[in-house]
């Protein structure tokens, strides 16, 4: 009985069921032993089998409530959840539950599922896949965002979008995802949306201080990184060091102010290139976020915290000239390079971790790449990088949007030759076409619709 007990998890249920069982049982046994004992119409017997039933069903209830929940029921629960939510492959129609402006360039966009099931957890750091309808388009624009959040009950998730212009100097057309998520976008919208993925993330269970550093929107994974720490390791000593322009470029400011209230080993580092005046006593520094902070400040103080060591993991996030300067510093102060991780925002070529080493199974040594559309000929080598990065350094623009053969924007139909993949893409592209993102030559010989 009590095993069966232990497979109730509400307490409240199992304390019930408990005191019924009880109930029943005595004033069975009771009722039997009087019309055995020839006393059915003895008042005093009858008074007995009521009060043994009451005091039964007290004792019931207690002990319902004493006894524990077989974790190994609980387990099943938590495992048939596990296994609803890994069956989410493919896209899935999420709904924008609340939209919240950030910061004067970001906006935060809250989803949660419209059919109500349960969503997986995510590692601090990793992105979210989108598909965006635009009526002008022939095709869904396809982009990655990071989960700039880690809420406590994980029934939504939240995507920080900065609204991107025209870069400087060249005439193409401002972000197209970003500003659509921001015009067009509203609470009740829904968008197809693939289950979080990326290999940019934080061991929340570590106990080797983290190092934060971040500028502009490459804040929103290092939201979630010091959220999770908080939540599920607060013993760990986080740096949150975050550059950006003044106060009215910061997003979500408040929001790590607000955690660093309740975690006391969350140490917050600002810097502000061109403070305002209504940014005094809001930031720690004017300047950035670079690689004379760190020497100065930052590793004193994770010295001080960590018995006299250095020792540290480093998450880089932003810009791809940040991501290169901050990466090059902590070289030279001897950060190992397998402790050194990072992801850009901005298209440029810097991703992925540090001690990732790019694979070359069945690389050729050299091969001849044709572009068709542009009727150009080039020969590529392994120091040229991918065929995206190789066609760019050839003065062709493909699409591309990722750049980790997620969103299948960079997708390119291939003539003749093979290509293998440097990191294996999220789903293959339809036969006849490559992702040139994540992949290079694997013949002597291709030839590319471009």
């Amino acid at each position: 009985m009590l095993r069966s007990l232990g497979r109730i998890q509400n307490p409240l249920l199992r304390s019930v069921t408990a005191a019924s069982s009880a109930f029943a049982i005595v004033t069975i046994i009771a009722t039997l032993a009087i019309g055995l004992s020839d006393k059915g119409n003895d008042k005093t017997a009858n008074k007995t089998t009521i009060y043994a039933s009451l005091i039964a069903l007290a004792v019931g209830a207690g002990g319902g409530l004493i006894v524990k929940a077989d974790p190994k029921s609980q387990k099943s629960s938590t495992t048939a959840k596990s296994k609803a939510t890994d069956a989410w492959q493919d896209w899935r129609d999420f709904k924008i539950i609340k939209k919240e402006a950030e910061s004067k360039e970001i906006t935060s966009f809250y989803l949660q599922p419209v059919d109500g099931k349960p969503i997986p957890d995510f590692k601090p750091g990793q992105y979210l896949t989108i598909q965006l309808d635009i009526g002008d388009r022939d095709k869904p624009v396809i982009r990655t965002y990071s989960l700039s959040d880690y809420p406590e009950s994980q029934d939504y998730y939240r995507l920080s979008i900065k609204r991107e212009g025209s870069p400087k100097n060249l005439d193409v057309p401002p972000g197209v995802g970003s500003n659509f998520m921001h015009d067009r976008i509203e609470v009740g919208s829904v968008i197809p949306c693939k289950p979080p993925k990326g290999k940019f993330y934080l061991e929340v269970d570590n106990a080797v201080p983290a190092v934060l550093v971040s500028n502009g929107v490459g804040i929103t994974p290092m939201i979630s990184m010091a959220s999770a720490c908080a939540k599920q390791n607060p013993q760990r000593h986080v740096w949150f060091i975050h550059g950006a322009r003044n106060g009215e470029n910061h997003a979500c400011r408040q929001q790590i102010n607000t955690l660093k209230a309740s975690y006391p080993n969350l140490h917050v580092h600002y810097c502000y290139s061109r403070p305002n005046s209504e940014d005094e006593g809001k930031y720690n520094s004017q300047g950035y976020a670079d690689k004379q902070l760190i020497a100065d400040t930052i590793l004193p103080e994770v010295k001080q915290a960590h018995n006299g060591s250095t020792d540290a993991e480093y998450y880089l996030c932003g810009s791809p000239a940040f991501m290169d300067s901050i990466r090059e510093g902590l070289g030279e102060l001897g950060a190992p390079e397998d402790k050194v991780y990072f992801e850009s925002f901005g298209g440029g070529k810097t991703k992925g971790k540090a001690e990732a080493a790019t694979s070359t199974a069945g690389a050729v040594e050299s091969a001849e790449v044709t572009f068709a559309q542009s009727n150009k000929t080039v020969t590529w080598t392994p120091a040229d990088g991918t065929l995206l990065e190789f066609a760019e350094a050839n003065g062709l623009s493909p699409d591309y949007s990722c750049r980790q053969g997620v969103c299948h924007t960079c997708t390119c139909g291939i003539e003749s030759g093979e290509v293998e993949y440097t990191d294996e893409p999220a789903g293959e592209p339809e036969a006849g076409n490559v992702l040139i993102c994540v992949s290079r030559p694997k013949t002597d010989k291709i030839v590319l619709d471009l």
